[in-house]
């Protein structure tokens, strides 16, 4: 009893240690293949200011350029209006056979005297949400935009505040708006976002929301007796687009997110910072068609295969098994088999008892300084809490480390 009472203090030290978490990095050897990320990209420019592309089955970053700088989203705002709108449908707050006012601010604002993609919806009309719904995603309609945020939340500022927590709620950090449509405010504010946000609310879309999502590609839409051609004008040609939502604004230029499929293979664009709408369209259509042609898919590892062990401070073993839950998979350039460097990376010390089946950690795929895949880990097996004896010699060892660190510290900050 009276080693345990010394040991106390160094318990204490690292439950604090625990309680705020620390990052713990694991290196394991996946020596058969290649590197991979945005390194291999740098072989393929982009004129866009900001891009991010993803392969949406693996995971895989295939090219990242300035992709977490916030850009005002313009249009592309409009995805979080569809999110939420989506997320309210899914859980019967709002049903697409429900009517929805277009408000005189509607009409004004996103309508036909505004002059901006509309849906020419007449002002105090009623409107089904259904197409409202497409007016967004066939005609990128602001009026239609406008309706669903004042319909849902009274105003597009309540909106907008709704917009905001949904958006923290997503983890989706970069982003912050200012009304339903993504046009200019009075005050010329127009929110921001990152292209790897925008990837990975697109992502959350299709994954949440599929036949929803199918809305995206139908080719035309009629309302008010005026047929209009779907307005994204990536739908239709030969790379497998099926969405979603082009943009432009007057300070940083065109942008879009973009998504298509070839041979159940799903990429997903954002780009951003582009002088005209063509130069838009050419370089969503050559990055789309790269990441199709340009890798290949590798297998790593099996479902349930074992990746790697990480440490578990006060259990009955002193580490614990981890596998994925699916295959785990990457994209690599064509022609390249070197070294993949991945790292099992958990917030730690890992404490007992764990359960089997947790998921504790994530498997980082890394090129250089960059991570370019991060798939989840779960334990193989659960680690019960250690006898009195095995939770000691963890506090000791836990205890002289901490003086080996002190002293450390103390060294350098003498020097």
């Amino acid at each position: 009893m009276a080693a345990m009472s010394r040991l106390r203090p160094a318990l204490t030290r690292w439950r604090k240690r625990f309680a705020r978490g620390v990052t713990i990095c694991v290196a394991i050897s996946v020596a058969a293949f290649a590197p991979l990320g945005p390194a291999h990209a740098a072989a393929f420019e982009t004129s866009a200011e900001h891009a991010y592309l993803v392969d949406m089955g693996t995971g895989t970053v295939l090219l990242s350029k300035s992709a977490d700088v916030p850009v005002a989203p313009a249009s592309m705002a409009k995805l979080m209006t569809l999110e939420i709108a989506f997320d309210a449908i899914a859980n019967g707050r709002l049903s697409l056979d429900e009517t929805l006012v277009v408000s005189e601010h509607a009409w004004r604002t996103g309508g036909a005297p505004a002059r901006t993609a509309t849906m020419f919806a007449k002002v105090n009309s009623t409107v089904e949400v259904s197409n409202l719904l497409r007016g967004i995603m066939v005609q990128q309609a602001n009026d239609a935009a406008i309706a669903i945020g004042e319909g849902m939340a009274g105003s597009e500022a309540a909106f907008a505040e709704l917009m905001n927590e949904r958006a923290r709620e997503l983890g989706l950090e970069t982003m912050r708006f200012v009304n339903a449509s993504g046009l200019a405010g009075p005050d010329g504010e127009t929110g921001a976002a990152s292209m790897r946000d925008l990837v990975k609310l697109t992502i959350h879309i299709i994954e949440t929301y599929p036949d929803l999502y199918g809305i995206f590609s139908e080719p035309e839409f009629t309302w008010n007796n005026i047929r209009q051609t779907n307005r994204n004008p990536v739908i239709g040609l030969p790379i497998g687009a099926d969405g979603l939502i082009p943009a432009f604004h007057e300070g940083t230029g065109f942008g879009m997110v973009a998504s298509a499929v070839d041979k159940g293979q799903r990429l997903v664009l954002a780009v951003h910072g582009l002088p005209n709408a063509s130069a838009r369209l050419s370089e969503v259509q050559k990055l789309i068609l790269w990441g199709f042609r340009g890798f290949e898919k590798v297998r790593l590892f099996n479902a349930g295969e074992v990746v790697g062990e990480i440490g578990v401070f006060g259990g009955a073993k002193g580490k614990v098994r981890l596998a994925g839950r699916r295959p785990i998979e990457v994209l690599l350039p064509k022609g390249q088999r070197d070294a993949v460097r991945a790292r099992i990376a958990y917030v730690g010390p890992l404490a007992a008892p764990v359960e089997e089946g947790a998921e504790v950690a994530v498997l980082r795929v890394v090129d250089g300084d960059t991570v370019v895949a991060e798939i989840p880990l779960h334990t193989i097996e659960g680690v019960s809490q250690g006898a009195l004896y095995q939770r000691a010699f963890d506090a000791a060892v836990e205890l002289m480390i901490g003086l080996v660190h002190s002293g450390v510290e103390a060294a350098s900050a003498a020097r």
